[in-house]
């Protein structure tokens, strides 16, 4: 790891007075000299393979706006401050009752101790584990732009099949992501050009030519806090997570699964895929697969198809795109039959 500059700024506009010193407007946050670590369970890891290497750590445990560590629930939704942490929002009463697929995101994410200690924000932003990525010695338009793709051509079980690009085909490994997108969550966050809003679905790019442009926050913006709207029957919800062990594991495939019922038939679903995208996926198509549909094993298996209409596998993950059919049928026809 490379020596660094640590600080413990006091409040978010001296965190982003720091930042803004030490970056420039075309810095990227993933490559700025002056980054953020809160729970530092993603940001550490890298750091000590010499994936990232800030000249400055801005810590922002010490902030000292309360509502960085609050969940606030109204007849508007849930608000979840910045730094509270997984375990917390994942044990959160009104989070098991009105968004189970939240909780259960949550839980399945990571083990109980991470859980402890990383934030929400943090979580989000959360960088692929790519192999080649996190390999410094192997080629990566993520890490260093215009390198090329290793994964291309190498062993690539756990890479993209939706949303890839021929510069990268790196998954986003998220959880919780895939949860948010699906509730059409908000981004609050702050930086030295003020205060802005961010739809959750707008945060994170598609790696097209710039595959280092990870997200739409500027290098020196804090996320606050993320905004889930009110929605009642959001109560009918799930999240499913297929991995190759039960413990702490990434997703081969999972989904996020909201769905409006009038009897057996479906008024509105929401519907999101992990573990086969490189970016938080929604899965319209499949939704609209749905809208009006008696929701049964035929319909689940149309949607499906919609779904990974568009998939492009490689070489060893062709097997995600089954995969991630089966997951998301087993999920709807299980959030069909929830008790609510």
């Amino acid at each position: 790891m490379r020596p660094f500059i640590y600080e413990q700024p006091a409040d978010i506009s001296a965190a982003v007075a720091i930042a803004s010193r030490f970056t420039t407007d075309d810095d990227q946050p993933t490559r700025a000299n002056a980054q953020f670590i809160a729970g530092g369970t993603n940001l550490a890891d890298y750091m000590k393979l010499g994936v990232a290497a800030p000249n400055r750590l801005l810590d922002l445990n010490r902030l000292e706006e309360p509502a960085l560590r609050q969940i606030r629930v109204s007849d508007d939704g849930i608000r979840f401050g910045a730094l509270v942490r997984m375990g917390e929002a994942a044990d959160h009463g009104e989070v098991k009752r009105r968004y189970p697929v939240i909780a259960d995101s949550l839980r399945l994410a990571a083990s109980g101790q991470i859980r402890n200690m990383a934030s929400l924000a943090g979580n989000v932003l959360q960088r692929t584990r790519c192999e080649y990525f996190r390999e410094t010695s192997w080629a990566c338009n993520k890490r260093v732009p215009g390198s090329g793709c290793a994964a291309m051509e190498g062993f690539n079980r756990q890479h993209a099949v939706l949303g890839a690009s021929d510069a990268c085909i790196a998954t986003y490994h998220g959880d919780f992501a895939q949860a948010l997108i699906a509730l059409d969550a908000v981004i609050r966050a702050e930086g030295s050009r003020g205060a802005r809003k961010i739809p959750f679905a707008r945060l994170h790019r598609l790696p097209r030519d710039t595959p280092h442009i990870e997200t739409d926050l500027a290098a020196d913006e804090i996320i606050t806090a993320i905004e889930v709207p009110a929605m009642p029957w959001a109560r009918r919800s799930r999240y499913l997570k297929i991995r190759d062990r039960e413990s702490y594991a990434f997703a081969l495939a999972s989904a996020a699964v909201v769905l409006d019922l009038d009897g057996d038939s479906v008024r509105e679903a929401r519907i999101a895929l992990g573990g086969v995208a490189t970016v938080p996926w929604r899965a319209r198509a499949a939704e609209a697969a749905l809208q009006g549909k008696k929701l049964d094993e035929a319909s689940a298996s149309a949607a499906a198809e919609a779904a990974f209409a568009d998939a492009e596998p490689r070489q060893h993950n062709a097997f995600k795109i089954e995969l991630g059919k089966r997951t998301l049928v087993r999920a709807l026809l299980e959030t069909r039959d929830m008790k609510v």
